[in-house]
C-alpha cells in the first residue's frame, strides 16, 4: 500500500513478502519475512508467525503527522473547534489579569481612604462618659498629634446636644413647627474637614480665631444647604438653632471619611463649649500619609494624654500589606470563578465538535482498521488532534486576554498588572482541557470495528 492514499490516510505501514529479495535476505527490522520459493516447505515459516510478523506500525512523528492533517482537511471545523478554548483561555487570562489590576487599583483608593485614618477615643468606661473621674480629651488634641512625623491632618468631632433647640432658616412663630428641621449640630476644630477630605464649594471653613472667640458661624454640608434653601453665601445668609441665630460662612461636599458630615451644621469647638456646655472633644480624627499610620497609631495615645496614654483607644487601620493581599484574594477569587465557567463552556465544545468529527470519519476510521491500525492508533490520533486544538486555541486565547488587558486599564487609566505565569501556563492549560474534552470521542472512536465502521460509510 502506499504512503498517501486518495483520501489521504497514512500511518499504516504493511509490505508484503517480496519473492524478488536475495536467499539470504531476511528484514524483521521493518516488519518482513522474505521466504525463498525454493526453499523446502516444511522449513519455511509458519502462517501464524508470519501473521505475528506483519504488524502495523505508526511512530509519534506519523501520528503527529496524521493529527495535524486531520484537523485542518476542514478549516471551518477547526476554528469552531477551537472558539471554546480561545473563549475560555481568553476569559481566564483578561478575568484574572483585569482582578489583579482592579484589586491593585482598590487597594490604592483603600489606602487613600481608610488605610490612612486613625479614630482617637477617650477609654472610658460604659456609661462613664460626663461624669466625674471619666477621661476628657484636651481641646488641643489635634495640635498635638499634628506635631508627630507622618500626620497629614488632623481635628476633632464631637455630637452637640441642643436640646430642644432645632435648626431653621428663619423663626416663625409655627405652632406645627413645620420651619423647623432634624439636621445635626457638630461641633468640630479647624482643622475637620481638612482631616475628612473634605472640600469647600462656597466660601471658606472656620479658623482657630472662631473657635477661640466662641463666634456665632457655621458651615453647612451640601445636602443640609440644600435643606435650608442656602446655595451660596455671598448674600451673607444666616440660619438659627432654636433662637440663636449663626452666619453661614461656607457650604461643604466631596467628603470622603464622614459622608454624615454633609447633612450636618457644624459650629467652632469653643461656640459649642459657649453655648451647649460642650466639656471637650468626643473624637479626634488623624489623617496620615501612606504608610505611617501604625507609627502614628503607636505615638497618638502619648501625643493625646502623656500622663494617662491607657486612658485613650487608638483604632488603627490594618497594615496596607496584609490589607491589599485580603483585598487580592477576594477579587481574585470571584474573577477566577468566572474564568472557570468559560473553561468548563470551552472544554464541553471541544468535546461536542470532536464527537462530531468522530461521526463524520466513520468510514475513515473503519478503513484504517481495516488495514491494521490498532485502536491506540485510533485513540491516540483523536486524543492528539483535540490536544492540538486546545494548544492553538489556549495560545490565541492567551494573546487575546492579555490585549483585553491592557485594552481595558488604557481606557480607565489604569495600570495594567498581569503575572507572566498565567499568560505562559494558558496555552499549556488550552492543552490540558483538548485532551480531557476529547477523552470520550477518541475512546469512542476506538471502540468501532472496522465492519461496523464500514457498513455506516457505506
Amino acid at each position: 500500500m502506499s504512503r498517501n492514499d486518495a483520501d489521504g490516510l497514512t500511518g499504516v505501514w504493511i509490505e508484503p513478502p517480496s519473492p524478488a529479495e536475495p536467499e539470504s535476505e531476511q528484514d524483521t527490522v521493518a516488519g518482513r519475512q522474505v521466504v525463498d520459493p525454493g526453499e523446502d516447505l516444511a522449513s519455511s515459516p509458519k502462517p501464524s508467525r508470519l501473521a505475528k510478523s506483519v504488524r502495523s506500525r505508526m511512530r509519534l512523528v506519523d501520528l503527529a503527522d496524521e493529527s495535524v492533517l486531520g484537523i485542518s482537511i476542514k478549516t471551518s471545523r477547526l476554528i469552531l473547534t477551537m472558539m471554546g478554548t480561545v473563549v475560555g483561555i481568553a476569559a481566564l487570562v483578561a478575568t484574572l489579569g483585569l482582578g489583579q489590576t482592579a484589586s491593585g487599583q482598590i487597594t490604592q483608593r483603600f489606602d487613600e481612604a481608610a488605610a490612612t485614618r486613625i479614630v482617637v477615643k477617650p477609654n472610658n468606661p460604659q456609661g462613664m462618659e460626663g461624669q466625674e473621674g471619666a477621661f476628657v480629651m484636651p481641646w488641643n488634641a489635634a495640635d498635638r498629634v499634628l506635631e508627630l512625623n507622618g500626620v497629614a491632618a488632623a481635628g476633632t468631632y464631637s455630637t452637640v446636644t441642643t436640646g430642644k433647640d432645632k435648626v431653621s432658616g428663619v423663626v416663625l412663630n409655627d405652632p406645627a413647627g413645620a420651619n423647623l428641621l432634624e439636621i445635626p449640630v457638630i461641633a468640630g476644630s479647624s482643622g475637620l474637614l481638612e482631616a475628612e477630605s473634605g472640600v469647600v464649594t462656597d466660601g471658606r471653613f472656620f479658623d482657630s480665631g472662631h473657635d477661640e472667640r466662641a463666634d456665632r458661624v457655621v458651615v453647612l454640608g451640601s445636602r443640609a444647604a440644600l435643606k435650608l434653601a442656602i446655595n451660596r453665601v455671598s448674600s451673607r445668609p444666616s440660619i438659627f438653632i432654636g433662637e440663636t441665630p449663626f452666619a453661614v460662612i461656607g457650604i461643604f461636599d466631596d467628603v470622603v471619611r464622614r459622608d454624615d458630615l454633609l447633612d450636618a451644621v457644624i459650629i467652632p469647638n469653643g461656640t459649642a463649649a459657649n453655648l451647649y456646655a460642650l466639656s471637650g472633644p468626643q473624637e479626634l480624627d488623624i489623617r496620615t500619609v501612606v504608610g505611617a499610620a501604625q507609627q502614628v497609631g503607636k505615638q497618638a495615645a502619648v501625643a493625646v494624654s502623656p500622663n494617662r496614654p491607657e486612658s485613650v483607644r487608638v483604632n488603627v487601620p490594618p497594615a496596607p500589606g496584609r490589607l491589599g493581599n485580603n483585598v487580592l484574594g477576594d477579587v481574585n477569587a470571584l474573577f477566577l470563578a468566572f474564568g472557570a465557567v468559560a473553561l468548563v463552556v470551552g472544554g464541553l465544545g471541544i468535546a461536542n465538535v470532536t464527537l462530531l468529527s468522530v461521526m463524520e470519519r466513520t468510514g475513515e476510521i473503519g478503513l484504517r482498521r481495516a488495514l491494521g491500525a490498532r485502536k491506540r492508533h485510533i485513540a491516540g490520533q483523536f486524543l492528539l488532534e483535540s490536544m492540538i486544538t486546545g494548544l492553538l486555541g489556549g495560545l490565541i486565547g492567551a494573546a487575546l486576554g492579555v490585549a483585553a488587558v491592557v485594552a481595558v486599564s488604557a481606557t480607565r487609566d489604569w495600570t495594567p498588572i498581569l503575572d507572566l505565569q498565567i499568560a505562559l501556563l494558558a496555552p499549556v492549560l488550552g492543552s490540558l482541557i483538548g485532551l480531557l474534552a476529547g477523552a470520550y470521542p477518541a475512546i469512542k472512536a476506538a471502540t468501532i470495528e472496522p465492519i461496523t465502521a464500514l457498513r455506516r460509510a457505506s
